[in-house]
């Protein structure tokens, strides 16, 4: 083939397929009119990340030329399936080989591609970046145009879904817990690494001594970059509320105003992203890891604020008339959230750390499926009054799949709402249930659980559990093997989530 059409040829045989988003029609109008307002800035960025959320909440990408991604926007992008088989260690929990792996989609029998259709909605560029670089997310799709069963993003799309056709959209708001670390140098982590074998974490020091809640000298010692990260999120179009200093040295708590569901989802992810990248780049270490392996440390959450509005009015469907008080509504939404706590814990802590915050000796983490007025030892803090009145549920861990975790609180919530017959979780005089307690009792609730599969579909429900099973065995033959107690935090868990969350 002579050389002067090569170009012409990849430009479209190494992306996707010809017309994939007209033909299995991937966007509404919206979608359709910002991509068109993307192919006429195009030429002021040199990159784009198009990237997706994999089942454990992190950000998988490909970067590609602009001229590149005018295909892309089109066409969409071929992508493995690797994040979706591999657990938090890069172990292979889902086996490839045979015509269908056990999960339901046998497309991915042999690790072959699927097709992630860019999300225009989602286009941004990322500021200060050179070369100009813009990322975008993207939705999952199978080859032959079908919605791809392992998306996550997918799943909080369909409890949006169900919210509209009721007439109520769901509104969130993030409260987000996180440590800023100086980093020491030292190897990379490398050594003794592999499939599901982390290497060493970095090496960090301490920003501050902590323990002196808010107290706005410490503040100051993480301002000098914590401030001009502010303005980065801010700058990518975040709703930030605040930065504050947490009680442990250099645990940082960022918050955000309200937001629409998949909006709220996108944020967090995007935040997490940003903030370990933009950390990264200026010799410091951003975790969203629950309770890293350093002295001093606290636990970190993940408090996820919740109402629902009425389309049509735009009330919070919360309130009673006059404001006063919660609604019938309120109160049926709150017990869908207390009768789903056990079987959705995996998807709103799903590591074998996060479970170390949910003890006795922490008393703002939720040990039991509870609530309260004004009580932040609850399971369900219940606060504000009139249009500002949510509940506040505190028992998420930083580094979760935002859209599963979102998802499973909505969807428990609704559940309430329209008085589905499993929805009759304990009342107020009721006696509070236990929350799993580790990553195998939460794993075990999950596969018990019909309300799990329903959400999820099948297919996720039984790839998430083949991963959490691949990660606690993993994590219960380290303790095996060193005769290890458990009670405090491991260096297996410090290898396997403070660097990459």
């Amino acid at each position: 083939m002579p050389s002067r059409l090569w170009p012409t040829f990849f430009a479209h045989s190494s992306v996707g397929r010809p017309g994939f988003v007209a033909e299995f029609g991937c966007w509404d109008d919206p979608q359709t009119e910002a991509a068109r307002q993307i192919e006429a800035e195009l030429d002021q960025v040199e990159f784009v990340r198009v990237a997706y959320c994999d089942p454990h909440g992190l950000a998988r990408s490909k970067t590609v030329p602009a001229s590149v991604f005018r295909n892309v926007l089109r066409n969409g992008m071929d992508f493995s399936p690797g994040p979706f088989l591999f657990d938090t260690g890069h172990a292979v929990a889902v086996e490839i080989v045979g015509d269908d792996p056990d999960v339901g989609v046998a497309e991915i029998a042999g690790a072959g591609d699927f097709v992630l259709i860019p999300d225009p909605l989602t286009f941004l560029v990322l500021p200060h970046s050179e070369p100009a670089t813009a990322w975008v997310l993207g939705d999952e799709y199978l080859r032959d145009g079908t919605p791809h069963p392992l998306s996550t993003r997918r799943v909080l799309r369909r409890v949006g879904e169900r919210y509209a056709a009721k007439g109520l959209a769901p509104v969130v708001g993030l409260e987000v817990e996180w440590y800023l670390t100086r980093l020491l140098g030292g190897a990379p982590g490398n050594r003794g690494n592999g499939f599901g074998l982390q290497g060493a974490a970095p090496a960090v020091e301490a920003m501050n001594g902590g323990y002196q809640f808010n107290l706005d000298m410490y503040y100051d010692s993480v301002a000098a970059v914590v401030d001009p990260l502010a303005l980065t999120l801010r700058s990518l179009g975040l709703p930030l509320r605040s930065m504050e200093h947490e009680s442990g040295p250099g645990q940082v708590e960022t918050t955000f105003d309200p937001m629409l569901a998949l909006d709220s989802a996108d944020a967090m992810l995007l935040l997490r992203t940003v903030v370990k990248q933009y950390c990264a780049r200026r010799g410091f270490h951003a975790s969203f890891m629950a309770l890293p392996r350093v002295d001093g440390f606290d636990p970190s959450g993940w408090h996820l604020h919740q109402s629902v509005m009425n389309t049509k009015t735009g009330e919070n469907v919360f309130t009673v008339d006059g404001g006063q008080g919660m609604s019938t509504e309120g109160k049926a939404y709150l017990d869908g959230l207390l009768d789903r706590a056990r079987d959705f814990c995996m998807l709103s802590v799903p590591t074998v750390n996060g479970y170390r915050r949910m003890a006795p000796q922490f008393p703002l983490a939720p040990t039991s499926a509870n609530s309260s007025v004004e009580d932040r030892t609850a399971m369900v803090r219940v606060l504000g009054e009139g249009t500002s009145l949510r509940m506040e549920n505190r028992v998420g861990e930083p580094c979760a799949n935002p859209y599963l975790a979102i998802a499973a609180q909505l969807s428990a919530g609704l559940d309430g709402i329209i008085g589905d017959d499993s929805a009759n979780g304990p009342k107020q005089d009721a006696a509070p249930g236990t929350l799993p307690r580790s990553l195998r009792e939460a794993l075990q609730a999950f596969r018990e659980s019909d309300h799990a599969r329903r959400l999820l579909g099948r297919p996720l429900a039984s790839c998430l559990a083949k991963l959490k099973e691949s990660e606690a065995s993993r994590f219960e033959a380290w303790c095996a093997d060193w005769h290890l107690p458990v009670k405090d935090v491991t260096e297996w868990e410090q290898r396997e989530y403070f660097g990459v969350f």
